[in-house]
């Protein structure tokens, strides 16, 4: 067969200004073979360049720090090499990116390759994406098309007396602003009126070298007039961290991906297709897991892997934690025996310096699972891939300590109606123990390929997760990929249930799909089949489902949700918050301390309300959704049953819309505020009401209506109900207190924002739908029922009430009185 070879192209739009060189087509490239031709004075010698006083070391390159500046020794033979440009945010400002930033978050990955032309080494940007096979006559087309840009280019200083490598002076590619691997990004500059780099306060911190990557950390200081936090001064400092990593020599063979299996993916296009296009795919990205003995495998065997995948612990990881974490590490071997392998991933405590006196969490041969000493409230599985087959090369696991505390908070919250256990904040150790055992085994399917899967949860029947024997053999979904965190369905009296999420069915099946060995398979198409055949003998089983969660449409693929039915998972939910509320004082007190626990844990737990809400709402206007391929019988979207949007509705009027007496305990409030509480639940039910009524809510339900008729739940019937939910004071003559008062206005305000929109001339695709017409028809029957009913109650705050919503509703609508 041909071989399809990558052809390289444009990565970051001719790099941000970087300059590029002319290239002669057609002319060689000098190699480590052509020796170098010294012009008098034009080289220094290597030890004028590199003096005694240079702090060197060896590795990948040569790193050398004289002074202030930085020295890159490459070997030639390293010359058009690939290399993978990681560039991650080390140290960040306090408040940067709204919070959403933290150290360890990567800004930017690219494969580089240095070249070198006449007295300059370039490092030019390489890219995978495009590709055709290499004897056909459009792959100079895709070469012309695909042009290398050069990130940096230095002049070679000095040779090493060998004539083996080249010695260029790197620091410009980390003290000048190059957009391609800085941390501020252009929204950021933007939003932090950021007008340039200060180089008298950006400097090199450190440059090491190991054997397959190298690894600088450098000081960025920007000026900037609205910097994240008053306090900074009028500047913006970060630390960056580049690390430059040696792909390998021997590539792996790729897997293509199937949207119908959950896995992280690299795209690609191929322009040599038979396809009457560009040809485009996307492969897995997954470790290099290949079988010591394959004949042993081939029977059925478990066998080893030549290299497993090992996980070392920090050694700033707290002894008492170190246990969970390895078992959240090695929890994946179950999976990994699906595939045929034992032993695949191993978890090790960190080495003393006797054991492994070059060990190094910085050195790309071992990946770590960091405990960082921060305030920030997660944890991530990010790791490096390559490119060019989707190759995971090493991955690094990032704890945030006060992790703790959403887990300890959450447990209390769902489950402490239930479990005396969660009744504290000190959470006892086999509890929280098992929290992050499964939060470490979340990150590390992240780690192996795998994203969220949202859609699992709602494979299991609701009222299952109140079974103490089905929880304990099943856990509370299919896959630990999933958001659910702690069994909020539970009741007071389920002796026995599971609370805390674990390893699922679907995890084993994913990995059995994207890691079992293929001997017989000489290319990627050479698999499709029987990839193919292990997802088709899993059709129509939800256990087996896959769904990110994005795009807001579909009620069972949602964070946080448990269960099949989101209506009883929340009235489940629901019903165990209300009986956590009149303990929190004494769950969260401690004799000579203030209420700030309590604070947070309250406000916290409004905010489980709020998702439980929301829960709800996606099943209007929702939309099912179950990925297929054209061989499948039957269809990929289904809209949600007319009984199930109605009974969503009814549980928003009964439990969104009403005023929430149970969440709002004076004897809490007293403690933890002087005012606040009308504008908080105002602001929770406002947002309900929203995005009830978003646009792209309504419009499926208008399509809904038009495809299955008389089947539909329609946008008539849906506001019907609402209005007479959400007034109901005023068909019932009753005095309206302010709670609801202010979610009648915002009921008003959002219906009235779609007549404005055609007022204002604002967004086209409103005022050219059927919205306007319904929302002005929805404004004009409830003035008329205001105006027939307002008298009806003497209240007089309520009369000025129904007076003003009127007054809204004439000046959205020119209507007359």
């Amino acid at each position: 067969m041909i071989k399809k070879i990558p052809i390289y192209g444009m990565l970051l739009a001719a790099c941000f200004g970087c300059q590029t060189q002319k290239q002669v087509s057609g002319s060689k490239s000098e190699t480590a073979q052509e020796a170098p031709q010294k012009k008098k004075g034009d080289l220094k010698s290597y030890t004028e360049v590199i003096t005694p006083e240079a702090k060197s070391d060896e590795g990948l390159f040569t790193t050398h720090m004289v002074g202030e500046k930085l020295y890159f020794e490459i070997p030639l033979d390293l010359l058009e090499k690939d290399m993978l440009l990681v560039s991650r945010i080390a140290g960040v400002p306090a408040g940067f990116g709204g919070g959403y930033i933290n150290a360890g978050s990567k800004m930017n990955e690219q494969v580089v390759r240095w070249y070198k032309r006449g007295d300059h080494i370039d490092m030019k940007v390489i890219s995978f994406e495009n590709q055709s096979e290499e004897d056909s006559p459009i792959y100079q087309s895709v070469v012309a098309n695909n042009f290398f840009p050069i990130l940096f280019s230095s002049k070679v200083v000095a040779y090493t007396d060998d004539k083996k490598a080249a010695v260029i002076e790197a620091s410009d590619l980390f003290e000048e602003e190059i957009a391609a691997i800085n941390g501020v990004n252009p929204r950021l500059k933007k939003e932090y009126k950021i007008k340039k780099l200060d180089k008298s306060r950006s400097y090199i911190e450190s440059a090491h070298a190991y054997p397959k990557n190298i690894e600088v950390k450098h000081v960025m200081t920007y000026e900037a007039e609205e910097p994240p936090e008053r306090d900074q001064a009028g500047t913006i400092t970060m630390l960056m961290n580049q690390s430059m990593i040696l792909l390998p020599e021997e590539k792996m063979q790729p897997r293509l991906a199937d949207d119908r299996v959950g896995w992280f993916s690299v795209k690609k296009l191929d322009y040599s297709s038979d396809e009457l296009k560009s040809d485009e795919y996307e492969i897995i990205r997954r470790w290099k897991l290949v079988p010591k003995d394959i004949e042993a495998y081939k029977r059925g065997e478990l066998v080893e892997p030549v290299k497993p995948i090992v996980y070392y612990l920090d050694p700033a990881t707290p002894k008492k934690w170190r246990p969970y974490f390895k078992q959240g590490i090695e929890d994946w071997n179950k999976a990994f025996e699906k595939a045929g392998f034992k032993n695949a991933i191993v978890a090790k405590d960190p080495p003393t310096k006797e054991e492994d006196p070059e060990f190094s969490p910085e050195d790309v041969r071992y990946s770590v699972v960091r405990y960082v000493a921060s305030t920030t409230r997660n944890a991530m599985g990010p790791s490096v891939i390559d490119p060019r087959t989707g190759e995971i090369i090493e991955s690094d696991i990032i704890w945030y300590h006060n992790h703790l505390r959403s887990y300890r908070n959450r447990f209390m919250i769902e489950a402490g109606a239930q479990n005396p256990a969660a009744r504290t904040l000190m959470t006892p150790e086999s509890e929280i123990g098992e929290m992050m055992r499964m939060v470490i085994a979340h990150e590390v399917g992240h780690a192996l390929g795998l994203p969220h899967n949202m859609k699992a949860s709602s494979a299991y029947p609701t009222d299952s997760l109140r079974s103490p024997e089905f929880t304990q053999k099943y856990g509370l979904t299919p896959s630990i990929m999933d958001y659910a965190r702690v069994n909020y369905v539970a009741q007071p009296g389920d002796e026995g249930v599971r609370y805390i999420r674990m390893m699922g069915p679907y995890d084993l099946y994913a990995i059995n799909w994207g890691y079992r060995y293929l001997p017989e398979a000489e290319s990627p198409r050479d698999e499709k089949k029987t990839l193919d055949s292990w997802i088709l003998a899993k059709a129509g089983d939800p256990i087996y489902e896959f769904g990110s969660g994005y795009g807001g449409y579909d009620p069972q693929s949602q964070r946080e949700s448990l269960g099949r039915d989101q209506v009883k998972a929340s009235e489940y939910g629901l019903a165990n918050l209300k009986k956590v509320v009149p303990n929190l004082i004494e769950w969260t007190s401690t004799d000579g301390d203030g209420y700030d626990d309590l604070e947070e844990v309250y406000r916290e737990l409004t905010y489980m309300w709020r998702g439980y809400v929301n829960h709800v709402i996606t099943n209007v206007g929702g939309v099912y959704e179950t990925r297929k391929t054209a061989d499948q019988d039957g269809v990929v979207y289904t809209a949600v049953p007319e009984e199930k949007q109605k009974k969503a509705v009814k549980f928003l009027n009964e439990h969104a819309f009403s005023t929430p007496d149970w969440l709002l305990d004076q004897e809490i409030l007293d403690r933890i505020e002087f005012a606040g509480a009308i504008e908080r639940v105002q602001k929770l039910q406002d947002q309900a009401v929203t995005r009830l009524l978003e646009e792209d809510r309504l419009n499926r339900m208008i399509e809904n209506q038009q495809v299955n008729g008389e089947k539909a739940y329609t946008v008539l019937e849906m506001l019907d109900d609402v209005r007479k939910g959400i007034f109901e004071e005023l068909y019932q003559s009753k005095k309206v207190d302010a709670y609801r008062r202010n979610l009648q206005r915002s009921y008003v305000d959002a219906a009235a924002s779609y007549v404005q929109a055609l007022e204002e001339k604002k967004n086209g695709n409103i005022t050219k739908s059927d919205l306007v017409a319904l929302m002005r028809g929805e404004l004009e029957q409830l003035k008329r029922d205001i105006s027939r009913r307002k008298n009806r109650v003497s209240d007089q705050l309520t009369q000025y009430h129904w007076n003003d919503l009127l007054a809204r509703i004439e000046a959205a609508t020119d209507l007359e009185s």
